[in-house]
């Protein structure tokens, strides 16, 4: 399987660079190389899709931040905050030879349980699975686009 297969994603501007073998990725929030996996492929497509083309400024997205969740420590992968510094969209990456089961829903439920953010999305480069959330109403919302940054 190769590391650079394209995705149901626009091309992203990606640094790529080789060393000892291995391929890294310069990170487009972090600011520096991670070492290249599938995952992350998927990660960086989506950071550099909802910055460059749904509007949300990079300074507003965070990357695999830990979260404390039932005497558990997780990693949530990409959490976009809002102008009060809220989270506002949650994401969970996965490979792209995972398919987005019921157990990926519940991993990012639960992260959503605890951080509170109004929208959910799931993608493993190909499926994009987008969900709105009305906390009012105790309603998932399946949303049929990534949302936008307003």
């Amino acid at each position: 399987m190769s590391l650079l297969r394209p995705l149901n994603l626009p091309k992203a501007p990606l640094k790529l660079s080789s060393r000892a073998g291995r391929i890294y990725v310069n990170c487009l929030v972090r600011k520096k190389q991670i070492v290249l996996t599938p995952e992350e492929w998927v990660r960086q497509h989506l950071i550099a899709y909802l910055h460059l083309h749904q509007g949300y400024p990079l300074e507003k997205i965070a990357v695999e931040k830990q979260i404390q969740y039932d005497g558990f420590t997780r990693r949530w992968d990409i959490v976009i905050y809002n102008a009060a510094f809220e989270p506002e969209v949650l994401v969970e990456c996965k490979a792209p030879e995972i398919k987005l089961t019921h157990e990926v829903f519940m991993q990012v439920s639960t992260y959503q349980q605890k951080l509170g953010a109004s929208c959910l999305i799931l993608s493993n480069g190909n499926t994009h699975l987008v969900y709105g959330i009305d906390v009012k109403e105790k309603q998932l919302l399946v949303m049929e686009h990534f949302p936008k940054h307003i």
